[in-house]
């Protein structure tokens, strides 16, 4: 894991808090409009989690796991910060192209089975899962909620890079490599 890091990925805050539960390991995206001609990338292989507000609304989730998105909401930071408090290093990327592996994703993250396919069919068919290997630091670092960040697009470069001092993992090695190794029957059709 890298020592500091100004690279942040954007990412819906009840998502984000998921991740930093370990009720999800995966993040599964198929990128903003403002991504380029090329579409989503996966540009980098660590990151810190940007959660944002912008989309996510209860019906495009789980019912599960609506209790978590008033969660997200009742704890949020104060009004024009944000508070990044996870890391990611990358453990896996695997880019989907057949959509009938989607149900086979059912339990590894909190969208509702219709945000999936939509995402999935968005301009071309497909998506990337991003096997996410999360670390929580010991206490979130406050950033006031600037211009700069706004705009639909996955990768933004934070004004400073940010220490990973203290990071524990959100999930032991054992409990991660039984996700990874879930995951990847799932997608194998297993």
């Amino acid at each position: 894991m890298d020592a500091v890091n100004r690279i942040a990925f954007k990412e819906w805050a009840v998502v984000c808090r998921a991740l930093a539960d370990g009720a999800q390991s995966i993040i599964l995206r198929k990128g903003g409009i403002d991504e380029g001609s090329e579409g989503f990338r996966v540009r980098h292989r660590e990151f810190w989690l940007f959660p944002t507000q912008f989309h996510q609304r209860s019906e495009q989730l789980v019912p599960e796991a609506g209790p978590l998105l008033e969660r997200v909401r009742a704890e949020g930071p104060p009004a024009g910060t944000i508070a990044i408090g996870q890391y990611v290093v990358v453990d896996d990327v695997c880019e989907i192209n057949d959509e009938s592996l989607l149900g086979r994703l059912a339990g590894f993250h909190i969208w509702s089975r219709e945000t999936i396919v939509q995402r999935f069919q968005y301009r071309q068919p497909g998506l990337f899962l991003l096997l996410a290997r999360v670390y929580r630091v010991p206490q979130p670092f406050l950033l006031s909620d600037t211009p700069y960040f706004a705009g639909c697009r996955s990768w933004i470069e934070l004004p400073e890079a940010l220490p990973t001092t203290g990071a524990i993992p959100v999930l032991s090695d054992e409990q991660f490599a039984g996700v990874r190794e879930r995951v990847r029957e799932a997608l194998a059709g297993g």
